[in-house]
């Protein structure tokens, strides 16, 4: 019995120091990362939540009276009108980066693995000059004696300058530009691991080119679409700058009026209630591809 005893407390001690063997290099890995998210992200997160509650005293700072105003004041139909129109242009852009980066996603997927990164690195090259830099050249080339409009009068297309400066289409082109790579790689992630398998089998068993693609290929990259969407749709809805540049305060988006809220008007809770607005967008969006991830899994046929 004692004997029992003796081994139970030896295998007990055992498991014991298995446990910070495998303990203390899990902390060392984890730690700075947690650490760093709970300090840099948590913990402000969680101000920003708790100032969206508050109101705004007289000399712009924030008085911790509890509110649901700043709520109520977004469906305020000046707000609703700027809410709805960020949505528009992101939703807008999503879908011309799809309608441009899964084709181009294909070709690429389709070409050998050498050739496939040179062509990836030219969608990269781009990000190697500051965004500002491309934006103000995109801001050039719109102008009324900018070469769009002199190129599209010397072909005798218009008669005069077209008024696409400071507008929400030039606006969406400066998205796209920003955007593009982002839908590209994840669709090219999902397009470059689809089993050639079933493509070769639908098309033994019949089915035409079209239906092949959107009967085997679309669905066994839906996730890849989905990623696409989420990292071209949340950045594309609360970016400020490219509007702020190429919309010369006529277009004015949610990240815009964040931004006046912190820095023009000085109300940190009204603008804290919209930013929580954007993480609640951002939250659904990544619940939504976490239930359409799951069809990576399933048949086809």
């Amino acid at each position: 019995m004692r004997k029992k005893e003796v081994n139970s407390d030896a295998s007990s001690l055992d498991k014991r120091r298995n446990r910070k063997r495998n303990t203390i290099p899990a902390l060392a890995m984890a730690g700075p990362v947690s650490f760093w998210m709970m300090v840099f992200v948590l913990l402000p997160l969680t101000y920003v939540v708790v100032i969206s509650f508050m109101t705004r005293d007289a000399y712009g700072g924030v008085d911790y009276k509890f509110t649901l105003d700043n709520y109520i004041t977004m469906f305020q139909p000046i707000y609703l009108k700027v809410i709805w129109k960020s949505i528009e242009l992101a939703f807008l852009t999503t879908v011309i980066c799809l309608l441009i980066g899964y084709p181009f996603a294909y070709y690429i997927a389709r070409k050998p693995s050498k050739l496939a990164a040179k062509l990836l690195m030219l969608i990269m090259i781009p990000f190697w000059t500051n965004c500002l830099v491309r934006l103000y050249s995109i801001n050039l080339l719109g102008q009324p004696n900018g070469f769009f409009n002199k190129f599209l009068m010397n072909i005798g297309l218009i008669s005069k300058p077209l008024d696409i400066l400071y507008s929400d289409g030039i606006v969406v082109v400066g998205l796209l530009i920003s955007m593009l790579p982002f839908a590209v790689l994840p669709l090219y992630a999902s397009i470059e691991k689809l089993d050639k398998a079933y493509l070769e089998a639908s098309s033994d068993l019949g089915a035409r080119p079209a239906v092949t693609f959107w009967r085997v290929t679309v669905p066994l990259t839906l996730p890849g679409i989905v990623a696409s969407i989420i990292l071209v749709f949340i950045p594309s809805l609360g970016m400020y700058y490219v509007p702020e540049t190429l919309g010369g305060g006529k277009v004015m988006l949610i990240g815009n009026l964040i931004r006046n809220q912190f820095l023009v008007t000085k109300n940190w809770p009204f603008g804290a209630s919209l930013s929580i607005l954007l993480v609640l967008i951002t939250l659904i969006m990544l619940w939504l591809y976490t239930r359409i991830a799951r069809l990576d899994d399933m048949e086809v046929f």
